[in-house]
């Protein structure tokens, strides 16, 4: 049980880690052609990440920003609470609340990667920063997916485990 309770503190930990990660760096469309990104908060071309969205003021690119950003504070509270149950609740009770934060983190993770999927990753949308129109998704894309993944795992572990 204590090397149960112990992964799932780890993949906790390396989740927020992931999210944090994939939320701050902007590499998540990458141009094939060349040593450009795009990001939610910035264009970066040849290590310079000076330049601001084009489409920063689209309503599309802000929920996807704040749902990235609520699905780390439920995370991180997910966490906080499951440590706070582990030690204070009785055995035998099951990590409810902890479970049903986390699954409120991996919805916010669902909503925000599905709109910029939708809106920005499979579309025809020219990045001013590419000079050619080829470009793939970038490492913090994926990691959000996998984010998902894992909080979602994660999140039912926690409404089925007990305490011992």
């Amino acid at each position: 049980m204590l090397v149960l309770l112990a992964s799932i503190f780890v993949v906790h930990n390396a989740c927020l880690i992931m999210l944090f990660v994939s939320t701050i760096a902007n590499v998540w469309v990458v141009s094939d052609h060349g040593n450009a990104s795009v990001g939610l908060w910035r264009n970066c071309t040849a290590g310079d990440c000076s330049a601001g969205l084009t489409y920063g003021g689209q309503d599309a690119l802000k929920a996807v920003q704040a749902f990235m950003i609520l699905s780390i504070i439920f995370s991180v509270i997910s966490l906080v609470v499951f440590v706070f149950q582990l030690f204070t609740m009785e055995k035998g009770n099951r990590f409810f609340l902890s479970g049903a934060t986390m699954l409120v983190c991996w919805l916010c993770i669902l909503v925000g990667v599905s709109i910029y999927t939708h809106h920005y990753a499979n579309s025809n949308i020219h990045f001013d920063t590419f000079t050619h129109p080829g470009y793939h998704h970038g490492y913090c894309f994926i990691l959000t997916w996998i984010c998902f993944c894992f909080s979602l795992v994660i999140g039912v572990l926690y409404l089925v485990l007990r305490k011992k």
